[in-house]
C-alpha cells in the first residue's frame, strides 16, 4: 500500500513537471497585430506566412487532425530533400469543410521559398498567405467537432451583434501538442472585412 502511495505520488510530480515544461517550452508562434478587443473575441491582423499545407477528402477535426498531422509532421521531422528537421511552430491551421479540408504549418520565420527543403510527399504544398484581418474567439481544453460548432456559432453571433462583416470559412487554429494536458488553447478566426483609418 505504501509503495502504491509513494508511486502514485512521484508520477504525479513528473506529470506535474513535464506539464509546466510544455507550457512554458519556447516555441515560435506566428506573429499577429492585435487590432481591436471586444468582450468575447477580438480582431487582429496577420502578415502573410510561409505554410505547408495538405488536403485530404475529410470532412471532420478528428479525420483531419489525425491523417493531417502525420503528413506534415513527416514533412519536418526530416521528410524532404535535405532529410533536415523544421521547427515546429505553432498555431497549426485547420479549415475543415464538407468535402475537401487542409491543415497547414507555419514555417518558421528563418525560412524562405528559396531555402526551405522541398517536401518528399507531394501532396503537400508550400505557399504564402496573404495579409488578413481576422475575428479571433479562444477556448480551452480538448478540441473536437462539437467544440469546434459550438464557437464558430458564438463567433458568428458576436460578430453580427457588433455589425462586423466576415467571409470565407471558419478555420481552426490548434496551439498545444495531445499529450499537453494543462494550458491548453484553442481559437476559431474568420476573415474580416477591416479598416483601420
Amino acid at each position: 500500500m505504501k509503495i502504491t502511495v509513494i508511486a502514485i505520488l512521484v508520477l504525479t510530480v513528473l506529470l506535474i513537471i513535464s506539464q509546466t515544461y510544455f507550457t512554458m517550452a519556447k516555441t515560435e508562434t506566428q506573429p499577429f497585430r492585435i487590432i481591436k478587443n471586444e468582450k468575447d473575441f477580438e480582431i487582429r491582423l496577420y502578415p502573410a506566412a510561409m505554410m505547408a499545407s495538405v488536403s485530404m477528402s475529410v470532412n471532420t477535426y478528428k479525420d483531419l487532425s489525425s491523417a493531417g498531422f502525420r503528413t506534415l509532421a513527416g514533412f519536418i521531422f526530416g521528410g524532404n530533400q535535405a532529410n533536415k528537421n523544421i521547427d515546429m511552430t505553432t498555431p497549426v491551421h485547420m479549415d475543415i469543410n464538407d468535402n475537401q479540408s487542409s491543415m497547414s504549418f507555419v514555417m518558421p520565420a528563418t525560412y524562405t521559398l528559396d531555402n526551405l527543403p522541398k517536401p518528399n510527399d507531394k501532396n503537400i504544398t508550400i505557399n504564402t498567405s496573404t495579409e488578413e484581418y481576422v475575428a479571433a474567439i479562444q477556448f480551452g481544453g480538448y478540441a473536437n467537432d462539437n467544440q469546434i460548432k459550438k464557437y464558430v456559432t458564438k463567433l458568428k453571433s458576436a460578430l453580427k451583434a457588433k455589425g462586423i462583416a466576415y467571409y470565407g470559412n471558419f478555420r481552426f487554429l490548434g496551439y498545444n501538442a495531445p499529450y499537453q494536458f494543462l494550458g491548453r488553447k484553442n481559437e476559431i478566426i474568420v476573415s474580416v472585412r477591416w479598416n483601420e483609418k
